[in-house]
């Protein structure tokens, strides 16, 4: 009997305490239901969470807890029912608090029999609130970012599962490379790149590195939908799960193509800069040597002039024209280096295209040899070209014999000129049916002595002559070739704005009157005096500007012809002017091998350029005769 009573109050004992555990709970709402749903009991949770005193609820049905909705759909005793059936009941929903507010609830339901007699429902409901509202922030910030990658158009975001197929595919995607959605997911991103990197297993090999290194990036050509090609930049990092398991890829590609045609054109720039530098710093040179070396060619020259008369035998005269000979080809070249590097005496004058080149037809014809034949196509209502005749000769010969060295075999040079209204310039082109230039040639043609002809055949110069004449004339020189159907050269020069005027005839070649020799250096002067004498000229000497002031001033003088680099304060040009301003009626003539400061004067004095030949000489001072 005794250790009956100490189990019963053992018992009651452990319900007292399991009692105020249950009651002193408060982050759940525990309660009893009887079987029709009406509060048996009341805790310490159900209180703080739902707002009611136990006093206030107990004997009151549940459903007062339930939104109206939720009553209106009769919940409250569909949940009683799926608990009794199933013997548990979980749910997740909006509750009512006594003052009206709401919260989200975890509602779990029990029933309780006993000897399979219902005697009512356990019921634990817990708030949720915060977390739901954590979980709605979780999708609302889920879906913004799926609007906000959907809305993008600039870059191309979407998903590719391990193997490489599209997942998804977003605004930018369709916009950059041409599919929509429905055309793409579920196809494999290998389709963007160009057949060639298929064909060497590219995009495999970027999942691989990306998965080995935790990302991939590079920059490269891609096709669109309609097979264009766009240069892009791609990025493709792994995606994993937290078990560290890959799960696909993220992929971001951007069309940058503007971007690397605007570096292009920076390179091309950059190259024009270092390309324009370099004919700088060969003009300087060019320059700098020029004056001095056309000195020593005009003594020679000049000399063979003087002792040719003394000379009667056959062999000594042979010498005597081997050295002329060898002088004008030196001078020659001397000009074809000026002239590519813009430092060229030149004296533009408005030319007749049709006149000029009817002219010469018979020298370019026998410079072609039998086996080409020359075609040349002009109208007379091409317009008139400005430019110093002799360089347009020498350039138009220098193309029409590269054009006859590309055809071995024969052919045809055809020159053709057709008028440019929009840029007020007469396009004249060379062009034949050669073996044409290959792309890496092309670059190089009109670089100064760059020849692909056999040593001794060429000196490299042609070209360049070509290309210095016709930005020194103010215009511009072009080149299209096609491996195996030939070559054309095109130069395009400035439209002349006057017309032309009928040259002065020359009426004799010997000439009278006394010149004023202007030249500081004495080997040149000794050559000069007797070729001037030559012509039947008396010739007084100055060496310096300030010299040839103190002749003047002694009058008697008929002409001036002096060298415009002298030393001093006053050059040849500066001289020229200061006898003009006091003395407009003498006539001048300039005389140089190179100087920049005949670049000044344009036309204002006549120029001869050293070395001269006698007869070069001759017609120059005939001219300021008349």
């Amino acid at each position: 009997m005794a250790g009956s009573k100490k189990l019963e109050r053992n018992l009651r004992e452990s319900e007292r305490n399991f009692r105020l555990l249950v009651e002193g709970i408060t982050d759940y709402a525990i309660y009893m239901l009887d079987p029709e749903g009406r509060i048996a009991n009341w805790n310490r949770g159900a209180e703080r969470i739902k707002g009611y005193k136990a006093k206030d609820i107990v004997g009151k049905h549940f459903s007062v807890f339930y939104t109206p909705e939720d009553r209106a759909a009769d919940l409250p005793r569909r949940a009683l029912q799926i608990a009794r059936k199933k013997k548990h009941y979980l749910a997740e929903g909006w509750r009512v608090r006594k003052d009206g507010t709401r919260f989200f609830a975890s509602v779990v339901i029990d029933p309780i029999f006993e000897k399979r007699k219902l005697l009512g429902f356990a019921t634990i409901t817990r708030d949720i609130t915060e977390r739901q509202n954590a979980l709605s922030e979780l999708l609302k910030s889920e879906s913004q970012f799926k609007t906000l990658v959907g809305g993008v158009t600039d870059y191309a975001l979407y998903m590719l599962d391990p193997t490489g197929v599209v997942s998804n595919w977003n605004a930018g995607g369709e916009r950059i490379k041409g599919y929509s959605a429905e055309e793409i997911v579920g196809q494999h991103f290998s389709r963007f790149y160009t057949p060639n990197d298929q064909a060497a297993e590219k995009p495999a090999r970027a999942l691989k590195i990306a998965v080995e290194t935790g990302h991939y990036e590079e920059d490269g050509w891609r096709v669109r939908k309609d097979g264009s090609f766009f240069w892009a930049s791609v990025v493709i990092d792994p995606i994993r799960n937290d078990a560290g398991e890959l799960i696909g890829f993220a992929k971001i590609t951007r069309d940058i193509s503007e971007r690397k045609e605007a570096q292009e054109k920076l390179l091309a720039m950059q190259r024009q800069l270092a390309e324009s530098q370099k004919f700088e710093a060969l003009g300087q040179l060019t320059g700098g040597v020029a004056h001095d070396f056309n000195n020593l060619l005009m003594i020679i020259s000049g000399s063979v002039h003087t002792i040719r008369k003394d000379i009667t035998g056959e062999k000594a005269l042979r010498a005597l024209r081997a050295i002329d000979s060898a002088s004008q080809r030196a001078s020659s070249l001397t000009r074809q280096l000026l002239t590519f590097a813009r430092r060229q005496s030149v004296q533009p004058q408005p030319i007749k295209l049709s006149e000029r080149l009817g002219v010469l037809r018979d020298v370019l014809s026998s410079g072609l040899g039998s086996t080409v034949s020359l075609m040349i196509d002009v109208a007379d209502d091409v317009w008139n070209i400005v430019a110093d005749p002799n360089e347009f000769e020498t350039a138009l010969v220098n193309l029409v014999v590269n054009a006859r060295d590309a055809m071995p075999d024969g052919g045809w040079v055809i020159v053709s000129a057709k008028n440019i209204p929009e840029k007020a310039q007469v396009a004249i082109s060379v062009e034949d049916t050669g073996v044409g230039i290959p792309d890496d040639i092309a670059a190089k043609v009109f670089d100064p002595f760059f020849t692909t002809k056999a040593v001794g055949k060429g000196t490299g110069l042609g070209l360049s002559q070509v290309h210095g004449f016709a930005h020194q004339a103010g215009g511009t020189v072009g080149l299209k070739s096609v491996l195996g159907s030939g070559t054309a050269i095109t130069i395009c020069l400035p439209k002349a704005s006057t017309h032309l005027t009928p040259g002065h005839e020359q009426v004799s070649s010997k000439g009278s009157g006394t010149i004023l020799l202007v030249e500081d250096n004495p080997e040149v002067a000794t050559v000069s005096i007797g070729l001037l004498e030559q012509l039947g000229y008396n010739v007084r000497w100055a060496t310096d500007a300030s010299g040839a002031l103190a002749e003047l001033e002694k009058d008697g003088i008929d002409i001036v012809f002096s060298d415009v680099v002298m030393p001093g304060k006053l050059d040849g040009v500066g001289l020229a002017k200061t006898i003009r301003e006091k003395n407009a009626k003498i006539p001048i003539l300039l005389v140089t091998g190179y100087s920049s400061s005949t670049k000044e004067i344009g036309s204002e004095f006549p120029i001869l350029r050293k070395p001269y030949q006698l007869h070069e000489l001759s017609r120059e001072l005939q001219k300021l005769a008349f």
